[in-house]
């Protein structure tokens, strides 16, 4: 795992703004978008209608509405998920290690509710940094500018 992590990171019992009972975010969140931000599921590659949206915007996390990416950093990766190279604010997002699946990941969360966004990669935009936000389009609502 090589990649420079611009993020704060957490423990799993971290405390977040915004807190619900399971009850509750079944009752605010679709089952899909439930799935993946509370219990980290992965949507489908290329599933996404936000993958290859290419409106002027900006990328809200879809449990609680904060602004985690801006249109502007957003760029087609060709992985088949929305990607960014960068956050909207540094502070919007937390990391915490993820070692499921056999490997070791850097896995994004949003900071203010602690639902699972995707993971960071050190595989993005060089001219940017190197990093991609690699984002599950489901966990993000996008409201245009």
């Amino acid at each position: 795992m090589n990649t420079k992590n611009p993020h704060e990171v957490i423990e799993i019992n971290h405390p977040f703004r915004v807190q619900h009972t399971q009850e509750e975010w079944e009752q605010i969140l679709d089952e899909s978008a439930y799935q993946i931000l509370r219990n980290k599921a992965t949507e489908r590659p290329f599933s996404s209608p936000l993958e290859l949206l290419s409106d002027t915007g900006n990328y809200l996390c879809a449990g609680c509405g904060t602004e985690l990416f801006k249109s502007n950093q957003k760029f087609d990766s060709g992985c088949g998920w929305p990607s960014f190279f960068d956050a909207a604010n540094k502070q919007a997002i937390v990391t915490a290690v993820d070692n499921s699946h056999g490997m070791q990941r850097i896995e994004i969360l949003c900071a203010n509710c602690g639902g699972h966004l995707g993971h960071l990669f050190d595989d993005g935009p060089r001219e940017n940094g190197g990093l991609r936000y690699c984002v599950n389009g489901k966990s993000l609502q996008f409201k245009p500018q």
